[in-house]
């Protein structure tokens, strides 16, 4: 059987969303330095959510700014038109919303198929059972623990249920995938997030509105695990 996903060392993802983007170069060595896991890059598009961030074109400089590995979140519709770009800018892993996707299998081959490790986000109010039929397929199922589109707000309660019902089904199937959470993550929560069953957790204001990121990367891994 293959590992045991919920017995994975906690992997912690700052989210660039709630960086200093006039220092993003800097910021990225910042927390690479203060002992981050994975760089979270949220891409928003305007209209599956009403953010507009960023697309290839930056993130192929953010590439160039750190060696860890780039999380990017697609938030924007008709994602498999662009997944090749995605590919060529450097991304490592490579998140689609269940929401945006019609063709949800033929996409997370697609992200495999490019050298990407596939993932699938659910919306606050999305059941896991969507997944139930793909789960084998990915790397990581990203848990949005609040509505898609802003940083900084708080989290959602309401989704422990449901990341505790997909570690029970991922490890009741022996799958090998991880089981992310973005939104509203901080150390006065993530024990909770982390004993519901996630492994993999996104913190933005977190960690870049601290005044000390090597501390509080430190504390939200000490709480998680």
């Amino acid at each position: 059987m293959k590992e045991n996903p919920s017995s994975k060392v906690p992997l912690i993802a700052p989210s660039i969303l709630s960086a200093d983007f006039v220092r993003l170069a800097d910021e990225l060595a910042s927390v690479e330095a203060a002992g981050a896991d994975v760089i979270h890059v949220d891409v928003m598009d305007g209209h599956f959510v009403p953010n507009l961030t960023f697309g290839p074109p930056v993130i192929k400089s953010i590439r160039g700014a750190t060696s860890l590995p780039l999380d990017t979140h697609l938030m924007i519709n008709n994602a498999e038109s662009s997944v090749e770009q995605y590919a060529a800018a450097g991304c490592d892993w490579l998140t689609v919303q269940v929401e945006a996707c019609t063709h949800l299998h033929r996409v997370v081959h697609q992200i495999r198929e490019l050298g990407m490790k596939p993932g699938v986000s659910l919306n606050p109010h999305t059941p896991w059972e969507v997944l139930r039929y793909v789960l084998p397929d990915l790397h990581h199922v990203l848990v949005m623990s609040v509505n898609p589109g802003f940083g900084g707000q708080s989290f959602i309660d309401a989704v422990l249920p449901k990341i505790t019902e997909l570690r029970a089904w991922i490890d009741r199937e022996g799958l090998d995938v991880r089981i992310e959470v973005d939104g509203g993550i901080k150390p006065g929560n993530i024990a909770r997030v982390s004993a519901a069953g996630a492994d993999t957790f996104v913190a933005g204001s977190a960690v870049f509105k601290s005044p000390d990121y090597k501390q509080t990367i430190s504390a939200l891994r000490q709480a998680a695990s």
